[in-house]
Formats: structure tokens, sequence, C-alpha cells
């Protein structure tokens, strides 16, 4: 049988030139459309790396997120950034991955690394660099116990404005190869944006403490309000921007009674913060003009704010503390505000529900009730916006009643430390900025 199979094989006629020149030529063609195709797929993890990147808007965020997209982008188990001190010649911070937690553990003691060894050759020498044995390196100077075993390295700087920030780091390809051209291709553009993107969130940084302190400067210091005691607190909303139209204020009042105020302007940009300082101005003039209830103030602010401005919606709510049978009331209206929070000694937080009326800006003909209540000794009126209590995926109702726990858990403490407890433990996702302004009345 295998003589007959020989003797068939030799019965075939050879392949002709022509047929022998296009099978090779078909070869390389599809050699090539291989080659494209893993050159699609490197340019296309590439931008995918980039956009991952720039979406951070946190400098942390960004290192880490710089690291892990690198270490996807080439197959790296491990991968890490050092970041320069303000000499240049050491490390400042380090951020690794891939390490376990047994690792992280084991070398703690030891300390993230400064810059010795090839880490502090490739800050010397700020260019790209590929290692197929690092022991083997002239500057090595091995690792520390209970370091992971690795071999190799691909190490590219990263710059920003012209001056080197830092090095990413890539050790050990998960298919057990060294680092080849394509890699360090693809990691060198990788690090020209990431350059781009720490400058970016870099200057975030300065905008949105720049901005911060901004609206604190728009926002009163609390006077002397003897004999209650009082205190506030504003936290910037985190997204989209820093600044927006979240504001309190206490007014000291000729009759022996204060005025308390807490107001959100639609927006988060410079517009809705200049709305805020201005409306609240107008606030102030019109309560010592006009006195009154707190519903006359709103409908003459609404009307004013409306015959001069093109200002948007804005709610506030209003509050009068004054004298009562030997005691104290509080007296208020809304326009579209959340209802005021009351804490009494003994007994549980509640929330004073009544006829919010409109917003302004919206109908200005449209009057607003008026609310009644009594103040007991040692109770406590809390005013806030809703960016404590906003939450996208909680209904409206189980926030505030998170908050008013929140409140009962902290009512003994000193007001000042009690609204830092509210904004740090608010129910809401972070959305919005937020304010809260609380009195006490004595005891």
């Amino acid at each position: 049988m295998a003589g007959g199979r020989e003797w068939e094989r030799a019965k075939r006629p050879p392949k002709s030139d022509p047929l022998l020149r296009l099978e090779a030529e078909l070869g390389r063609i599809e050699e090539r459309l291989q080659a494209l195709a893993a050159a699609r797929a490197r340019i296309e993890g590439l931008l995918g790396a980039v956009v991952a990147i720039t979406r951070e808007v946190e400098l942390p965020a960004v290192l880490n997120r710089i690291v892990t997209t690198a270490m996807e982008l080439v197959g790296a188990r491990f991968g890490a950034l050092g970041v320069l001190d303000e000499s240049g010649e050491r490390l400042a911070r380090f951020i690794a991955v891939g390490l376990s937690e047994e690792e992280r553990a084991v070398l703690a003691d030891a300390g993230f690394p400064r810059g010795l060894g090839v880490l502090g050759y490739l800050i010397r020498h700020p260019e790209p660099l590929r290692v197929d044995d690092i022991s083997a390196h002239p500057s090595s100077v091995g690792f520390p116990p209970g370091h992971p075993r690795m071999s190799t390295l691909l190490g590219v700087a990263i710059s920003v404005r012209g001056e080197t920030y830092g090095d990413l780091y890539l050790s050990e390809r998960s298919d057990g190869r060294a680092f080849d051209a394509h890699d360090e291709n693809m990691v060198v553009a990788l690090a020209g944006a990431a350059g781009i993107a720490i400058d970016n969130v870099r200057l975030l940084e300065r905008v949105r403490a720049s901005s911060e302190q901004f609206q604190r400067l728009l926002l009163p210091t609390l006077p002397d309000l003897g004999p209650f005691t009082a205190a506030a607190i504003y936290r910037p909303a985190a997204e989209p921007n820093p600044l927006g139209g979240d504001w309190y204020d206490a007014i000291p009042l000729p009759d022996g009674a204060v005025a308390l105020v807490i107001g959100d302007v639609v927006g988060h940009d410079l517009h809705a913060a200049a709305v805020m300082a201005s409306t609240r101005n107008m606030l102030r003039s019109l309560l010592f003009e006009l006195g009154g209830p707190p519903s006359a103030v709103l409908t003459q602010l609404d009307r004013t704010l409306q015959a001069i401005t093109d200002n948007p919606v804005t709610t506030t709510g209003l509050a009068r503390i004054e004298p009562a049978g030997g005691g104290w009331r509080m007296l208020w209206s809304t326009a579209g505000h959340v209802p005021p929070l009351l804490i009494t000694p003994g007994g549980r937080p509640r929330y004073l529900f009544g006829e919010p009326g409109l917003p302004l800006n919206v109908d200005s003909e449209q009057r607003r009730p008026d609310h009644t209540h009594p103040l007991p000794p040692g109770t406590t009126v809390v005013l806030f916006t809703d960016g404590l209590v906003e939450h996208p995926g909680r209904p409206i109702d189980e926030s505030l009643d998170a908050l008013a726990e929140l409140a009962a858990a902290h009512a003994s403490l000193p007001l000042q430390d009690f609204v830092r407890a509210l904004a740090d433990g608010h129910p809401s996702d972070g959305h919005d900025d937020m304010a809260v302004l609380a009195l006490r009345i004595p005891g």
C-alpha cells in the first residue's frame, strides 16, 4: 500500500511556476492583512487607553489609570508610575499595580522605591528603555526581600510641559515574551497623552481651589447672633464645576429678631455664583427696608428680580426667629425650597412641612404663605439646600429620613461640629453643592 501511494504521487503533475508564484503572493498578502489587523487592534487599544485616561478628573485616579491602561495595552503583569520630587532626582510617589496583598504587606517595611538601580538610570536618562534581563543591567542593584520576580522591563518617561514628571514602568508580559518595539511605541504614545491628562487635571485642581475660594468669599461670616448660637458650612460640588449657587445668611434685625436665609440658584458656573451674590444682597436690603413677615419680603424680592434681572430659577427659605410670650417662635416662608428641620431636646427631629410656594423667577404675582412654630429652649433649627439630600438612585423621602437620623445622632455636638457632621455624612450622591445653616435656641 505504501508503494501504491508513492506511485500515485509520482503520477501527479508538478505545479507550474505561475501557480507557485500565486500561492507565494497570496501568502504575502495574508501576512500583510494580518499585520494590518494587528496594527489596527493596537491603534484601537491605544485610543481606548487615551480616552480612559482623559475621563478622570482627580490626579490620583489619573495616575492609577495611566498604569492600568498601559498594562492592558501591552499585556504586562506588573506596572508602576514613579512621580519625581522637586529636585527631579528622586521619586516622591510610587503607584504600583499588580502586586498581591501579601506582596504589598511584605514590602511595606522596605517602603516604595526612591529611584535607585535601573529606575534611577531611567530618571537620569529619560529615553525609552527596554530590558530583557533586569538583573544583568549595569545599573541593577537587585530587589528587596519578598519582591516578586521580575526579569523584563519597559520604562518610558512622562513629560508635562517639557519637564519630566515621572516614569512609567512595565514588567513581565503575560505571554512570557520580552517587550518589543511595538510595545515601546505604544507606551511612548500613551505617555504623551498621559502628560496632557496630568497637566489638564493639575490645571483643573488649581481652578477648583481658586473657584472654591471665590465662592467662600461670596458667603458671609456669621455675625454674633446672641443670645443664639449659629453655625454654617458650605461644600462645593465635585462635578461639573465647583462654583455653585447655594448660599446661606443670618442677619440680626433692628427689632431684635434674627433672619435666617438659605438659597439655591439653578446652575453650576460663574453665572450661578454671581446670581447668588446679587440675590443675597437684595434680600438683605429688603429685610431691613420692609420688615414684616417673610412671605412679603420674598414677594418683593421676586418682583425686583423679575423686573431688573434675567436670573435663573432660585429656591429660597426665609425664617424669622422672634420673641413670643417670654420665649421664641419661628415665622417662615419658602420659595420652592426643602423644609426646615427642627430638633427639640429629648424629641425626634421633624421636618416643618408646609406649602412651599413657587420658586423665585417663576411667577411674581403668586403669593407665598407664612408658617409659624414655637421654639422651646434648646431647640436647633436646621436650614439646608437640596444638595445635602438629593440622590438619583433614592427617593427624596428616604434621603430626608436618613438626614433626620444623622441629625439625631449628632444633636448633642457643639453647633459647628454638628453642621460638619451633616455635611460629612450627607445621604446625597455629592453631585451638587450643599449649604447648611443651624441656629440653637438658648436652653
